[in-house]
């Protein structure tokens, strides 16, 4: 009975296992749970914000213990025991130092770091969206194989059939070999297209595989989605959203920010440090126990930082040209996807699905065409090919719109 309950349970778990399919948006569920590079990237940020807390720290003091005598020295003046039965004749000079950094260099630094963080975020949300729109892709091609699939092996069924028909008709003469063997030619092209196609597939399933880490993940549990979003969806002022939203954009107004403060860093420089001084000085002069404070400080007569300065400067001018540059190549990125999205679609809506079961019946009317011999073998497989070759192009039409589309998104910076 146990055996039967086990069995039964085993079977159950099966079942759902296998009827368990998944949507794009559950893909991207699994896609930011455990996609090991997310995970990787995302440790950038946890790394900056420790710099960060090292760079808030202060220097650590410097102590100085000198002119320790090792051993017994004669003829001087007798003084106290340090500890125990020693010191009596002993010299040592003790020294603390502080390092006291001076304009607010320390807080210029933590500024720099805090910028340095935000690259490392910029970081990780530029390779979430572009895996995102890898993993997007990678569906919507899956989708066209899936439809392309099914249609061939419409085909292939038709021709295997037909293939077997005339085989049995060349045998007893009916039908020239000929012809016999270009139904076979025909069936072999088809043959090698499947096998190329499911090449595809397979490429297309490792890339969702690997994004999503689901090793098990299957064609059949893919829910596809046929519609596509108009390119009437999409925001007036696209160009004013990616000037807030775009990723790099963003990188490089934070790297101009970057060198602004860098250069304010290196202004900074020119105010020379002060050290402060506190020592101890036993048996070394004219005082016993000699107590005293100093400070020292560097002249900047030589040295006013000049070069780094002028370097920072650079630097602001080459961040600027860069800006401009990518501000230039978005704007016309952004119109030359908007202006293929229309002509797409524009291409899209002369064929529907009227069409599609229009060209259907023709293929069965045809078929009747030829066995009643009112047209010839040549004229049939010219149309099957025909055929195929429309259903192929609209679908890759379809696949090439929605891989632009998530490409306008990307650049964008924002889902519509």
């Amino acid at each position: 009975m146990k055996t039967f309950y086990l069995s039964a349970i085993t079977v159950c778990m099966v079942s759902t296992l296998q009827a368990q399919s998944y949507t794009i948006q559950d893909l991207e569920a699994q896609f930011l749970q455990k996609n090991y590079l997310l995970i990787a990237n995302k440790l950038n940020i946890d790394k900056a914000d420790a710099e960060i807390v090292q760079e808030k720290l202060w220097n650590n003091p410097t102590l100085s213990i000198s002119e320790v005598n090792l051993w017994k020295t004669y003829q001087i003046e007798e003084q106290p025991y340090l500890f125990g039965k020693y010191g009596k004749n002993q010299q040592v000079s003790v020294e603390l130092e502080q390092l006291i950094e001076t304009a607010g260099k320390r807080k210029k630094r933590v500024a720099i770091k805090q910028l340095e963080k935000n690259n490392a975020l910029f970081d990780y949300e530029e390779l979430l969206r572009e895996l995102k729109k890898e993993l997007r892709q990678s569906f919507y091609t899956l989708s066209r194989i899936n439809q392309e699939e099914n249609q061939l092996q419409n085909m292939l069924n038709l021709f295997t059939q037909m293939s077997n028909q005339y085989e049995r008709q060349s045998k007893l003469q009916n039908v020239s070999k000929a012809d016999f063997y270009r139904i076979q030619t025909e069936l072999l092209g088809l043959q090698k297209e499947s096998v190329l196609l499911e090449n595809e597939k397979i490429d297309g399933l490792n890339k969702l595989r690997l994004l999503t880490q689901n090793s098990e993940l299957n064609i059949d549990q893919l829910q596809f989605e046929t519609s596509i979003k108009s390119q009437n969806q999409l925001p007036f002022d696209l160009k004013n959203s990616a000037k807030n939203q775009n990723i790099g954009l963003k990188k490089q107004e934070n790297e101009l920010n970057l060198a602004k403060n860098q250069l304010i860093l290196e202004k900074a420089q020119r105010t020379p440090d002060l050290t402060f001084q506190l020592n101890y000085d036993r048996g070394g002069n004219i005082m016993r126990d000699f107590v005293g404070v100093g400070v020292s400080v560097d002249l900047p007569i030589f040295n006013t930082n000049k070069g780094n300065i002028k370097a920072a400067k650079i630097s602001i001018e080459q961040q600027l040209a860069n800006q401009n540059a990518y501000q230039l190549e978005l704007d016309q990125s952004i119109d030359r996807l908007q202006n293929q999205l229309k002509k797409l679609e524009e291409t899209l809506n002369f064929w529907s699905l009227e069409k599609e079961q229009e060209q259907n019946l023709m293929i069965d009317n045809y078929k009747k065409h030829l066995q009643n011999k009112h047209i010839t073998l040549m004229e049939f497989i010219d149309f099957t090919q025909a055929y195929r070759e429309a259903q192929q192009a609209y679908l890759e039409l379809q696949e090439t719109y929605k891989h632009t589309y998530e490409e306008l998104q990307y650049i964008v910076g924002k889902d519509f």
